[in-house]
């Protein structure tokens, strides 16, 4: 059965634990999470992700890190089977204003989106909730890139839960192609554009690398947008650059602030301008053009 690391705790040492393993595990490239659980009593929970092998050494470590940081977290090893954990990441969670977009989880269907083009996204073994500061920074800076740009031809590459897949779909009514690695994301995915009815405008497919045949059928794309780690979207700098057109704008998040010049060092290398750098919520997202 496969394990994860998971600890509740207030909205400040949660967010300063999850900040500061980000960097520790960074290398190691573990998913780390945070999110609200409990509004009322302003609970937060975090989630870190080793590899199975891993997981005691990285439990030993990360509660070496939080002891430095003089932060009590009660993290412990649980069963990932036994936890449907994005499930508890949505209890309880209100709706996220980002941009022109709104997201929300089932309970609150029919609510008043103040104008703002509603998501829904239910529970899911997938990352994106619109909760995480990486998500959310994509969907604002998406609502201010499309008031400016027209893109075609589109693709969300690693899209999780699709989140951001929908709310292009929904805004723009055009075809949206979204990739993820995980085929367990692909399936929740699959569920959240079913939910959102908007199924005709979303091509999905399981997606190791770029060798997959949709890439070469829909692309190359106008607009590539990557939510996934700095280390795997410096790898794939000039996989990113054979598959955008000419004059083609990526949004690159799920970074940091110190590793803003090293992802900006792998993409000038194949051509790109930097445009512009927005921060939400102690993440970045960088905006470039070929």
């Amino acid at each position: 059965m496969a394990h994860y690391l998971y600890a509740e705790g207030s909205a400040k040492d949660i967010q300063a634990a999850a900040k500061h393993l980000e960097v520790i595990f960074e290398e190691d490239g573990f998913a780390i999470s945070n999110f609200e659980i409990d509004e009322d009593n302003g609970i937060w929970a975090l989630s870190l992700y080793p590899s199975e092998e891993a997981i005691k050494d990285a439990h030993k470590k990360a509660l070496s890190e939080l002891a430095g940081l003089n932060i009590a977290l009660p993290l412990a090893v649980e069963d990932l089977g036994d936890v449907d954990w994005v499930s508890k990441s949505l209890e309880g969670l209100v709706p996220v204003e980002a941009g022109r977009f709104i997201i929300h989880g089932s309970h609150d269907k029919g609510m008043d989106t103040h104008g703002r083009i509603p998501v829904q996204i239910n529970a899911g073994q997938a990352f994106g909730t619109g909760h995480h500061g990486t998500t959310a920074g994509c969907l604002k800076v998406l609502s201010d890139e499309l008031r400016r740009t027209h893109p075609l031809r589109i693709l969300d590459l690693g899209t999780g839960s699709a989140v951001l897949a929908i709310g292009l779909a929904k805004m723009l009514k055009q075809e949206i192609v979204a990739t993820d690695i995980d085929p367990v994301s692909i399936e929740t995915a699959k569920d959240n554009i079913r939910i959102n009815e908007v199924h005709p405008f979303v091509t999905t497919a399981v997606a190791a690398g770029f060798s997959h045949p949709v890439f070469k059928e829909k692309g190359p794309f106008d607009l590539i947008v990557a939510n996934i780690l700095a280390g795997p979207l410096c790898k794939m700098a000039p996989d990113l650059a054979n598959n955008l057109a000419l004059g083609g704008r990526v949004i690159l998040s799920g970074l940091l602030p110190h590793q803003r010049a090293r992802v900006l060092a792998a993409y000038r290398l194949q051509g790109f301008r930097h445009i512009r750098t927005v921060k939400e919520d102690g993440w970045l997202v960088l905006v470039l053009e070929r």
